[in-house]
This record gives C-alpha cells, structure tokens and sequence, in this order.
C-alpha cells in the first residue's frame, strides 16, 4: 500500500508538470512568435540567455497560482474542479505577464494576444486533464472503506462521502458499541480495506484505534473534534525533554492586527472605487423594481459579540421577514426578488459590506457574521460557537472557500476555528484568491436544504407549533 501511494504521488506529480508544461509551451511560442519580434525586441534588447529569465518567471507565476488554486491536485480534486482552477491559475499568470510586458515596452500593448493565448491555453490543458483524470480513476479505483460511528446518526458523513465515489466507497458500517477487540479484528483480518473513517467515536475509544492504525499503517480518515482544531493551531515548545503544546490565550499578535488592518483598508477602498459604477447600477435597479429600500440593513455580531449593522443591497421582498422569524434563504425561496435571484448569484448584494471593512466592523476574512438571536440558538447545543467571535467577522473565511452556503453550523465552526487558530498574513491572501473562485461556484450559494438541521430551522418548527 506504502508504494502504491508513492507510485500514485509521483504519477500525479508526473501529470501536473505537464499540465503546467503545456501551458508554459503556448507561453514561450507566444512569446517567440508574436511579444518578442513585434513588440519587446524595439524596446528592450534580449538576446540568447536573455529570454531564459522571463520564460522561467513566467514558470513560476503559473506554478504559485496552480498550486493556490488546486489545479495540481490530479485524482483528488473533481475533473470540473480542475479545470475550473486551471482557468483562474491561467488568467492571474497571463494578466500579471500582460503587466510585466507593458512594463518592458513602456506601452499599453494589445490585449488580444494575451486573450488567444490563454483560450489556447485551457483547452489544451483542459484535455489533458479529461485525460489524465481518467487513467487515474483507471489505474487507481475507489478506496473501499469501513465507517466506524458511535452514536451519531451515519446518514450525513455517508452522504458526504457518496459525493465522491470516484474516490470513496463505503462498503461496510460498524458501531463502536459492538467492541474495541471485534472492530480491530475485522480491520486487520479483512484486507479488503482500503482505510476506515472515524467518525464521532469517544475520546478514550478513538485514541486506540488510532494507536492501532498507526502501528499497522492503515489508513484512518478521522472527523476532527472541537479540541483537536484547536491543538492543530497549538506552538510546539521545547523547554524540558517532553514535547509541549501550548494554546495561547489570545488569537491574533499585535502585529498580525495591524497588519491585517491595513490590508483590509488598502483592499477595501480599493474595491470600493473600481466597483462603485456596479453598485450605482444595482442601486438603481433595485429601487425600480418595487420602489423598497436599496439596502438591507440587519444586525450582526463581529468581534467579542459587539454588534452592528451589515449592509447589502436588498434581494428579498419588503416584506420577506414580516413574521419577525430569523431564517437563512432556502433552496428556491420565494421571498427573494428575480432581481435578487441575479445579484446573490453573483455577490454584487455582498458589495456594500466594503463599507463595513472600511468602518472596522469588518474584514476582508474572518468568520462570517451571525445574528445575536441565530448565535443565542447555537449556543443552546452548541456552546463553542462563541469561539469564533474571538476575530473580527469577516468578508469571506475559511468556512465559505472550504465548505458550501448549506454546510451545517458544526462543520462551519470547525473550519472557521482552523482559520483562527492557524491564521497568518499568507493563509490571508491565499484565502482572498480563493475566495474569486468560490464567487462563481454553484455550490458556495445553495440553500439549505429542508431537512438540514440548524438553529433557523429550530426557530421556524418552534413558531409553526411542531
């Protein structure tokens, strides 16, 4: 199993260079061909070893930006999710390369050379990936699996899991209840596991299993709890001869405050002015519509449950909460406007909160803000969702690039405690570009489902007397 995934890393690696190498290809005979004869060589001389530089930065830039957006990620990533990313990595390089031209011939040059190349570009790499992705699903079948539970219901992590059976494939369930001995004889006598997935196994249970797993170098997909997200962030000291982890009381250093800020603000007003004429024209097609007000304004909980008021342009009916019941948006709700249906699509109804940054109410990433009633609900089952008010909500965070708009509360406070407890000035920006892919995935808007279980719909079966 050990050289089977070394085998598997290397091929991957393997095909991701030339998924890389094709696209640096259509870079260096456009560069040959077209920018170096018409437009480089009159401005700025560059003979023999004088072109090995600007094909290697050139390289390097497409590389970053495949590796932040996953387009590397070859038999892990969905063949759509690929592609998706090889489109975003394609159009950061070739603008960031059309900037360094102008910059070399001191003048604007035409765009549509950039534009043919990168069309060229992602369809060439877009095949090789169809192709690749599918002499790995080939020469590397689904991991078959055993899901271990306790005493939580299977029926969500199965469905997660069934997501992607092109890589997973449960074909066995086992409570824990059943034994600790039976569970680890049915692993280690049946070989037909490819690895088995923790899923909410007690403390004292767990830790032997993944005792028991590590020493027979067996693979274990393990759902984190609450305190092993926040011992992921933990800095490892070593002051005596026993390792030492240690859990800082606060989350962010000054500096890192500071820092953040400024990028918040620099963005901020940034954005502010390029999108202002989207805004006037969202302003004005809002007000025609049905002559209601152009903004929505509610209150919301930042940093230390301080509160105040998110703005957004209005894509729901005047009277969409009459009833005075806080709920998120369901799949194909009514209340929201077609007008709305358009700008939540596309997140221009985000763009005011550019105004919340700029004020300090908000940032750029950071948990995203809740309601003071919403959070007073999941505190009720859930008391650790203050702990993710312990930064400034933000923009766009962690749970929002990694999970969808339907993830349920408890996955979102876990994704949104790894931001906090490992966050850094990098983990930042990368977020940021990802945040431009997650903007036009499908997913990252759907509602929720009606049977998902979170507080709103508590609130909702509460007031309709079930």
């Amino acid at each position: 199993m050990k050289k089977l995934s070394s085998f598997k890393r290397l091929l991957t690696l393997i095909i991701a260079g030339i998924s890389a190498y094709i696209e640096w290809q259509w870079y260096f005979y456009y560069w040959f061909g077209e920018l170096f004869p018409r437009w480089v060589r009159e401005r700025l001389p560059i003979y023999k070893m004088g072109h090995i530089p600007v094909l290697a930065v050139y390289a390097i830039i497409l590389l970053v930006f495949m590796y932040t957006y996953g387009a590397t990620k070859f038999n892990y990533s969905k063949t759509s999710d690929i592609i998706f990313s090889l489109i975003f990595a394609t159009f950061w390089a070739n603008a960031i390369t059309y900037v360094q031209a102008c910059i070399m011939c001191l003048k604007i040059l035409p765009g549509y050379m950039f534009i043919k190349m990168s069309i060229y570009q992602v369809i060439c790499a877009a095949l090789w990936v169809v192709i690749a992705q599918f002499i790995l699903a080939k020469i590397f079948p689904p991991r078959k699996l055993l899901l271990l539970s306790a005493e939580r219901p299977t029926e969500d992590i199965i469905k997660k899991f069934s997501t992607r059976q092109d890589k997973y494939e449960i074909i066995k369930t086992m409570n824990i209840s059943e034994g600790l001995e039976k569970v680890m004889t049915e692993i280690s006598e049946n070989s037909v596991y490819d690895g088995i997935i923790i899923w909410d196994i007690p403390a004292s249970q767990r830790n032997s299993l993944l005792k028991y797993c590590y020493g027979k170098k067996i693979r274990a997909y393990t759902m984190p709890k609450i305190s092993d997200v926040i011992l992921r962030g933990s800095e490892q000291l070593h002051l005596f001869d026993t390792p030492i982890l240690l859990t800082r009381e606060y989350d962010l250093t000054m500096e890192e405050r500071f820092f953040k800020r400024m990028i918040d603000l620099i963005f901020a007003i940034l954005l502010f002015v390029i999108t202002s004429p989207i805004m006037l024209i969202t302003a004005i097609v809002v007000k025609l519509y049905d002559g209601g007000p152009i903004l929505y304004k509610q209150i919301r909980c930042t940093r230390d449950m301080k509160e105040f008021k998110i703005l957004k342009f209005r894509s729901m009916r005047i009277d969409a909460e009459k009833d005075g019941v806080a709920r998120l948006a369901s799949k194909g709700d009514s209340r929201i406007t077609p007008i709305g249906k358009f700008i939540r699509a596309v997140r221009i109804d985000e763009l005011p909160q550019l105004i919340n940054i700029i004020k300090g109410d908000m940032s750029f990433i950071g948990p995203r803000p809740e309601r003071p009633e919403i959070i007073a609900q999941y505190l009720e089952t859930m008391p650790e969702f203050i702990f993710r008010t312990r930064v400034r909500a933000g923009l766009a965070g962690y749970a929002q690039v990694y999970g969808k708009y339907n993830t349920t509360p408890y996955d979102k406070l876990k994704l949104d405690l790894f931001y906090i407890n490992n966050y850094s000035i990098w983990l930042d920006l990368r977020l940021m570009l990802l945040t431009l892919k997650i903007l036009l995935t499908p997913d990252s808007t759907e509602g929720v489902e009606a049977e998902q279980i979170t507080a709103e719909k508590n609130v909702i079966e509460e007031n309709n007397g079930n």
